[in-house]
């Protein structure tokens, strides 16, 4: 026999015994509905991923969006709602321009609270559009997805999940109102867990614990308005009484992006996965025009600066004032900024609509990072080893700059009233003085020092719950308890009574004992007396 065709035998004859023993890698089928915005950017990662181990992804989102597009790892499916883009642009980029308005906090409170208010409304209806969309939902059922991966802030996507019976994986930061915690059921102690928005630490003084207590309760309001909506459309879909935990609950596993390098320990329940840092695992080289900047700015590096996604303009006498603190250092500023451009710019520093903020971070002649202290953008300053200089606008912005600040990683200011000369020292101070690089070194040594790496935890717990429909073992039985019984009022109360019972009947029967004891004895006495007289 030929030796070429004797080896090509031989070949497929492995190859075929290969195929019989290795596990066959069947693709699942993954609906994606997820909050359009700087999140997205994250959440695109895990599509990516699962397509390239063979699963089939379907992005939902409404006609109007922000950074959600098509691409060819996913299929994109939209709906109507009742808003135009331009509706929609106004709803988010108007409230930005809020963000620098300096009017004091309560005459500001009617405008933020109708911006709100306006935002909620937004999101309720697109998500009644939705699911009132029979044909659409008629389609999403028949295509027998496995898992629906959403965020809960938003909980149109769990509701959508609920109602279609798909098990369903959270992909979030954190919800308000501690309704993270309702729905896992998780401990939540504010003795030493400082609530969303406090700027508070797990050390806490008194006064601080106080203000732990009583914050949130002013939340509250705020997610009565944005929540509730949904507890009403549930229940009118499902024909009975729906609350909103009982549709947070039906998620089967709650992958945070968070890590307690950043995040204060705390409780956690078998459901939850900490994958923060999912956004910054890999770096690409930078493109010919970012490298010529970083290259031109010589022995002294670049400083990065960008407020998100959601912040396109600042006010021109605030951008002046920043454009003169950057023409104060010597690093090349690249600044993503898509308002005029202030008319005291500085040579040092380029203005960019877009820039690849993650490769940029990586590259080491990076000296500096000027950021609104959003999640995404201090874990990319966490993975980096990048001293930041936070200016925090609003939502867990605060949180994340006191909680960088107190490691000694970075300096925050108050975007609304710091002058040149604020941020201009605080800049210096952060590239030249050793210790904010010393210590962001230490936290991304910390940070980076784990057995899986974020974005394949996340896949995996995605996998798992497509393997296993879902993961009704990790269901804590609290889920099933009425609240007396989740805090054993009822046990409580019913050895209360015993006791109560106990102590009453050996009380009466003491005084019996004692009434017939010494009032007999009593009684022989008097008798005695009468007697003598």
């Amino acid at each position: 026999m030929v030796p070429g065709l004797w080896n090509l035998l031989l070949g497929l004859a492995g190859l075929l015994f290969w195929l019989c023993v290795l596990p066959w890698a069947e693709g699942g089928k993954v609906l994606v509905m997820y909050l359009d915005g700087s999140p997205w950017f994250s959440m695109r990662k895990v599509v990516q991923e699962l397509h390239a181990r063979g699963h089939q992804a379907v992005v939902l989102t409404s006609e109007v969006k922000l950074h959600v597009k098509a691409e060819d790892f996913f299929t994109l499916k939209t709906y109507s709602i009742p808003y135009t883009q331009e509706e929609f642009n106004e709803l988010f980029f108007g409230n930005s321009r809020n963000m620098f308005d300096t009017t004091d906090s309560l005459k500001k409170f009617p405008d933020t609270f109708t911006a709100m208010r306006n935002l909620s409304t937004f999101f309720f209806r697109s998500c009644a559009a939705l699911l009132y969309n029979k044909p659409l939902i008629r389609q999403l059922n028949d295509s027998s997805f496995d898992v629906v991966i959403t965020d809960p802030v938003f909980p149109c996507g769990a509701l959508l999940a609920k109602y279609l019976s798909i098990p369903a994986v959270f992909f979030l930061r954190a919800v308000p109102c501690d309704l993270d915690f309702e729905g896992t059921q998780c401990p939540n102690p504010s003795s030493y867990i400082p609530r969303l928005m406090t700027m508070n630490s797990d050390h806490m003084t008194f006064l601080q614990r106080v203000k732990n207590i009583l914050y949130p309760l002013g939340m509250k309001y705020f997610c009565h308005i944005s929540y509730d909506p949904y507890e009403s459309l549930a229940s009118e879909l499902f024909q009975r009484e729906v609350s909103l935990v009982d549709i947070l609950s039906h998620g089967s596993v709650w992958l945070f992006r968070e890590d307690f390098v950043l995040d204060y320990p705390r409780p956690i329940m078998p459901s939850m996965v900490f994958i923060g840092g999912i956004n910054c695992a890999n770096r690409k080289p930078l493109s010919q025009e970012f490298e010529a900047y970083v290259n031109a700015s010589g022995e002294h590096g670049i400083v990065v600066f960008s407020l998100g996604s959601m912040v396109s303009e600042i006010p021109e006498k605030k951008a002046m004032a920043i454009a003169d603190a950057l023409g104060r250092i010597p690093q090349t500023v690249l600044w993503r900024y898509t308002g005029s451009r202030p008319s005291n710019l500085a040579k040092n520093t380029i203005l960019v609509k877009w820039l690849p903020q993650n490769d940029l971070l990586g590259h080491p002649k990076t000296r500096a990072f000027i950021t609104h202290s959003g999640s995404h953008g201090i874990y990319e300053g966490i993975c980096n080893g990048v001293p930041m200089v936070m200016l925090p606008l609003f939502g867990d912005q605060m949180d994340n700059a006191k909680r960088m600040e107190t490691r000694g990683a970075g300096i925050t200011l108050n975007v609304l009233e710091m002058t040149s000369d604020d941020l201009a020292n605080a800049l210096k101070k952060v590239i030249n003085d050793k210790s904010y690089k010393e210590n962001i070194m230490r936290l991304s040594s910390l940070h980076k020092d784990r057995p899986v790496e974020p974005l394949d935890l996340a896949v995996f717990w995605v996998e798992f719950v497509m393997r296993h429909k879902g993961a009704p073992h990790l269901r804590p039985a609290a889920h099933d308890l009425t609240w007396y019984q989740y805090h054993s009022l009822d046990v409580i109360g019913f050895l209360l009574a015993i006791v109560l019972v106990v102590a009453f009947v050996t009380f009466k029967c003491c005084a019996f004992a004692c009434g017939k004891c010494f009032g007999k004895r009593g009684r022989v006495k008097k008798a005695h007396k009468s007697k003598t007289h």
